[in-house]
């Protein structure tokens, strides 16, 4: 790790911590030429390969943005919004890979997104699951009746 005061190469680490549970980590070093000290974060990239095939990485903020547009005009507030992306990116940390397919992201938020708002999540299902007819909405909510139905 490169000093950021005196752009030494080299860097020892003095301190490091557990943050954001689990995360990342925290970091404090010495640089052995100036002797400043600094703190680095290091935390695991999570990538997303799209369709198209290109990898982008993982940001909790798109899919809040993603599923806000399907929100308008429903009683759901930026917490709620906030707990859903925190949701879907603890459950695909939880698959243990490096870099995910974009449709386990859209499977991934549409679990979360069933329990916070139905109507939202036709909305968002019907986009993201490319309905085309009538009958598809139909389905859709012949679904949310029989899992309302079985809980």
């Amino acid at each position: 790790m490169h000093c950021p005061y005196c752009k030494h190469p080299d860097s020892r680490v003095t301190d490091s911590r557990v943050a954001d549970d689990g995360g990342s980590i925290r970091r404090r070093r010495q640089c052995p030429a100036c002797e400043r000290r600094f703190t680095t974060v290091e935390q695991t990239q999570l990538a997303v390969v799209k369709r198209s095939g290109a990898v982008e990485p993982f940001l909790r903020d798109k899919v809040i943005q993603g599923v806000r547009k399907a929100c308008k005009g429903r009683p759901v507030s930026d917490a709620d919004l906030a707990r859903l992306g925190q949701q879907v990116e603890d459950s695909i940390r939880a698959m243990g890979l490096a870099e995910v397919p974009a449709e386990e992201i859209g499977v991934a938020i549409l679990r979360p997104l069933r329990d916070l708002d139905e109507v939202v999540y036709l909305r968002f299902a019907s986009v993201y699951q490319n309905y085309a007819s009538m009958e598809d909405f139909e389905t859709g909510i012949a679904s949310l009746r029989q899992q309302r139905a079985s809980r």
